[in-house]
């Protein structure tokens, strides 16, 4: 059975980790390897690179928002926790788009399919998001362009 490339990286780094006794960092990738598993059998398919990407973008999203409730409520040792799993799930995500690199490629994505106002956003998010997923923080993405489009 084929994997993607992202997850034969994600699952020779748990065996690697394994192997160096790294607890820490396995029960991160285990509990990564285990949505993709999740996923594979409750939709019943094989995951490309660019679902992998998606998964692990809405992980470290998740971990982010968690992390800030644990900060709030003064839970400083379980807030540490969740930005031990994002450091380690952002490991395998792309290199992030530096401000100016996402400004022109919301400029790009407005030029390209002509957008005039808000109620072209659907159509600009729909070329951009395949472009900056797991890259850029897609709530980022969306108040750019509505910076730009309103």
């Amino acid at each position: 059975m084929p994997r993607s490339e992202l997850q034969t990286r994600i699952n020779d780094a748990l065996k690697t980790a394994m192997r160096a006794r790294e607890k820490a960092r396995v029960a991160v990738l285990r509990l990564v390897t285990a949505e993709f598993k999740r996923i594979e059998v409750d939709e019943r398919i094989e995951l490309d690179d660019a679902r992998v990407l998606a998964i692990l973008d809405k992980m470290v999203k998740q971990r982010r928002d968690s992390e800030q409730q644990y900060r709030d409520a003064g839970r400083a040792e379980l807030a540490d926790q969740e930005r031990l799993e994002i450091d380690v799930i952002q490991e395998f995500l792309p290199q992030p788009l530096s401000d100016a690199e996402l400004d022109q490629l919301v400029a790009d994505a407005i030029a390209q399919s002509g957008a005039e106002g808000m109620k072209d956003m659907g159509k600009v998010m729909g070329i951009l998001k395949p472009q900056v997923q797991g890259r850029a923080d897609m709530a980022d993405v969306s108040k750019r362009l509505k910076a730009r489009l309103g």
